[in-house]
């Protein structure tokens, strides 16, 4: 018998058995084995274990999360398992889902986790990060543009609804969307309809819609940047994942996790951490998350030869830069090193007083967003670094 998952169970009904072969039958996956000539209640209690059973498996598998490996969820912690509960019921559905978490938690990993256990597992998965796309930009990235409705759309193009129908559309950083933007996204999820650019046709869509942010959206539909009853359509199964510093049982399967890919895919000799120095990651705060500890195993592994990797050979390596002085302030360098080191501790700074949000930010000191990151490029400013 060839074991295949969703496979019925299998009675064996023979006129030739003897104890050798029920057994034999059992072991190549036989539920259980019946002679002739049958006793029909034997028949009725064996099918209906049988099936008894196939709705156990059926319930296991249901519960079982399924990953891609490039996007696996490490951890065992109580935490945790709640993100992979909420997954585990949001996932068969079609509803709406609000990821919320800081920077770097793996807002990401929950919505493809989400998207594969879903029924739309094998249509597109379309990731649309909102912040990273200049505001003129996103409303043509979204939902797509007639050639010649604007100047420089040359040609005609598919935006990332139609692209997701029948699939799942993932909206990061939802936060950052204009009002204007909020509006056409809304109409989506009310409608199931698009519009693109200087188009007056209407192109329906079966989208099913997952969005994260970092920020309080509350607090932005306060301060009237965010609309309430997008809010509402979105967080139909709101998942908050929580940040690394409340869940540090988690620090050592991922330090593990993160060894094992990076040397895999570097062709480096597997490392090891004493038990020291595994204490010293548990502790650090960790403000970038899982994606600065990622950062800074990857770093660990490149710039300490020691083995096994003990608290002092972590020192150096996972100095804040600027934890001892602000760049640029010290007597050393030209006139260009000083401006340049204060731009750049002036900038963190903002940064981290609107929470890493770089529309906020660049309203804030008055730059275009786009400038923003440039700067942000230019001076390798990162969350995860400078967080």
């Amino acid at each position: 018998l060839e074991e295949r998952e969703g496979a019925p169970p299998v009675v064996i009904l023979s006129g030739h058995g003897t104890v050798k072969t029920a057994v034999e039958a059992v072991k190549l996956g036989a539920f259980d084995f019946i002679e002739k000539p049958p006793d029909s209640e034997r028949i009725l209690i064996a099918a209906r274990n049988a099936l008894g059973q196939k709705r156990l498996c059926d319930e296991n598998r249901r519960l079982r999360l399924s990953f891609d490996e490039r996007y696996r969820m490490v951890g065992r912690s109580a935490a945790l398992e709640k993100v992979w509960d909420a997954v585990r019921r949001a996932a068969p559905t079609s509803a709406t889902v609000l990821i919320t978490g800081e920077s770097g938690v793996g807002k990401e990993l929950v919505a493809r986790a989400i998207h594969r256990n879903s029924l739309r597992k094998d249509e597109s998965f379309v990731q649309v990060n909102c912040a990273a796309i200049p505001e003129e930009l996103i409303e043509s990235e979204l939902f797509g543009h007639e050639k010649g409705s604007f100047t420089g759309a040359t040609e005609k193009q598919i935006g990332k609804f139609e692209l997701a129908n029948k699939g799942t559309i993932f909206l990061d950083e939802v936060g950052d969307m204009s009002l204007r933007t909020q509006a056409k996204v809304l109409r989506v999820l009310q409608e199931g309809e698009v519009e693109r650019i200087g188009s007056q046709k209407t192109i329906q869509v079966d989208v099913r819609v997952i969005a994260a942010t970092n920020r309080a959206l509350e607090d932005e539909i306060e301060k009237g940047r965010f609309r309430e009853d997008l809010y509402f359509r979105l967080s139909v199964l709101p998942i908050r994942v929580p940040p690394l510093r409340e869940r540090p049982e988690d620090v050592q399967p991922l330090v593990e996790h993160f060894v094992r890919q990076f040397c895999a895919e570097n062709n480096f000799r597997p490392r090891l951490f004493t038990p020291a120095a595994l204490e010293e990651l548990r502790k650090n705060p960790w403000r970038g998350n899982v994606r600065e500890l990622k950062n800074a195993i990857e770093r660990l592994l490149i710039m300490v030869e020691a083995e096994p990797i003990r608290p002092e050979d972590m020192a150096e390596v996972l100095r804040r830069p600027g934890a001892d002085e602000p760049s640029g302030a010290s007597g050393g360098g030209t006139l260009r090193d000083f401006k340049e080191g204060a731009e750049r501790a002036f900038l963190v700074q903002k940064l981290r007083d609107n929470g890493w949000n770089i529309s906020a930010t660049a309203t804030a000191i008055g730059t275009p967003r786009s400038n923003l990151y440039k700067k942000l490029e230019a001076y390798g400013i990162s969350q995860e670094r400078d967080g």
